[in-house]
């Protein structure tokens, strides 16, 4: 089976924006989830490894960037674990920490973009288990995985600062951590039985150009 089949499931520096809150972490339906993210602007994840930093354009996948801005700024991925490496393919993470945030999050699915950009390296992509099926899981693409494109995985954009820290990141454990029981057990599971993964410290929207592609 093609290893791709597995994937289920400068400009104006501004103040990092403030989180949404909690209110909006437990509720996707919140109106702090319905904003449109800009046209451009930048996220810094700051991980155990270093920073990295992802260059959006909503212009290449609008809804798969409203969305990955609103869990930036409500602070959804902060904690979370890169549970998934595949080296020479893709580093995967998406899953919270807290059983309880990924339950509420789980079902709350976006209807997919069309492909405008290929699957190639330092971009990064929402992982899918089918049409209109993506949530919170994100991937960022190791190599140059085209082959990925015309199965609808569509870039909303890139990295473009920190793609050294990508590729450091610990695979030791490969894809044996199980997605069924972090959604049960979250990162009680991962900490148990892979210690080593490299995590997010803490994920902010950094930068905005203000203006239009």
């Amino acid at each position: 089976m093609p290893r791709y089949l597995a994937l289920t499931v400068s400009l104006l520096i501004l103040a990092p924006l403030a989180p949404a809150g909690d209110d909006a972490l437990m509720d996707p339906g919140a109106e702090a989830n319905r904003q449109p993210a800009p046209d451009v602007f930048r996220a810094e994840f700051e991980t155990s490894a270093g920073p990295i930093v992802v260059e959006v354009h909503r212009a290449w996948a609008p809804n798969g960037a409203d969305r990955f801005y609103a869990l930036v700024r409500n602070g959804y991925y902060d904690g979370n674990r890169f549970f998934r490496i595949v080296p020479g393919f893709v580093v995967q993470w998406g899953i919270n920490g807290d059983p309880k945030v990924s339950a509420v999050w789980r079902e709350a699915t976006i209807p997919d973009d069309a492909v405008k950009q290929s699957n190639t390296r330092g971009r990064i992509t929402f992982a899918t288990s089918g049409p209109d099926s993506r949530t919170t899981q994100l991937f960022i693409n190791l190599d140059n995985n085209a082959g990925l494109d015309g199965m609808g995985f569509a870039p909303f954009g890139e990295v473009v600062e920190g793609m050294e820290v990508v590729d450091k990141l610990f695979s030791g454990y490969g894809e044996r951590p199980n997605q069924a029981r972090i959604q049960m057990r979250g990162n009680a599971y991962l900490e148990e039985d892979f210690p080593e993964l490299d995590y997010i410290e803490s994920a902010t929207i950094v930068e905005d150009t203000g203006g239009e592609e």
